[in-house]
């Protein structure tokens, strides 16, 4: 049965448009059925995240009925399927972000999985991508600012009944500075889903238009999120064993060919 997961933050920053877009791919990656969503209208960036910044027909001729949903999917060399919202501010003045809430079932013909990136924080926009979700994600830092705003975020959705599966860490330095996740874990009162660590790899692999997970496979950063998304599929995932072995790190610092 098909699923439409948000992804949202309490504060924008966070990584929450990054995670939205790795989970994808990383779904898409063990085999799933994925479509990511840029539900973010007024600041979009899920096209800019994987080489498709401006497209024929986008979310906003969708909302605006000018187009069919299955007319604004595009396909990523990878397989993975996004429909990209325009960054046009002409555009984004005629939308009603409640509207998206209506393309709900739409959407879940599509794939099975439908990954949603909406705005950050809890203004109208964010709220019209939370109402449609089926689970909500939320994304924060180990930091108190982004915990406190991650927690305001987990009781809008628990007033409006919406079940949070838990939150992914991002940005994570794993020194005694930030938080700990036993006590994030206490505080929200949600499972931790994953903790992505600070990788360079996710500017790197923003630089070339394309997700952690096509760019760096082997990662730290990218599989964490395969952690993630196998948690999401209910797939066995062992992280060590997708470690880049000693001879792959050779031939990357000498530039050596496979022939």
């Amino acid at each position: 049965m098909s699923k439409v997961i948000v992804i949202t933050s309490g504060k924008g920053g966070v990584g929450k448009t990054t995670s939205a877009v790795n989970i994808g791919a990383a779904i898409n990656y063990f085999g799933g059925d994925v479509l990511v969503i840029d539900g973010n209208l007024s600041t979009p960036n899920v096209g800019i995240h994987l080489g498709s910044p401006e497209v024929p027909i986008n979310l906003n001729h969708i909302l605006l009925k000018k187009a069919d949903p299955i007319e604004g999917v595009y396909e990523h060399e990878s397989g993975l399927k996004i429909i990209p919202s325009s960054l046009s501010i002409k555009e984004l003045e005629k939308l009603k972000p409640e509207k998206l809430k209506e393309f709900k079932n739409e959407f879940k013909k599509i794939s099975e999985y439908v990954i949603v990136d909406s705005a950050a924080g809890l203004g109208g926009e964010a709220m019209a991508a939370i109402k449609m979700a089926d689970e909500l994600i939320l994304v924060t830092n180990p930091e108190m600012p982004a915990i406190t705003d991650a927690l305001k975020a987990i009781k809008m959705a628990e007033k409006e009944k919406i079940p949070v599966m838990g939150v992914i860490m991002t940005k994570v330095k794993k020194n005694k500075i930030e938080m700990q996740p036993e006590t994030v874990k206490e505080m929200l009162e949600v499972p931790i889903l994953g903790m992505v660590p600070e990788d360079i790899s996710i500017s790197e692999a923003l630089n070339t238009k394309d997700a952690v997970i096509h760019t760096h496979p082997k990662s730290k950063a990218a599989r964490a999120y395969k952690e993630i998304a196998a948690q999401l599929l209910g797939i066995t995932y062992d992280s060590n064993l997708d470690k880049e072995t000693i001879w792959e790190k050779i031939k990357k610092v000498f530039g050596k060919k496979e022939y």
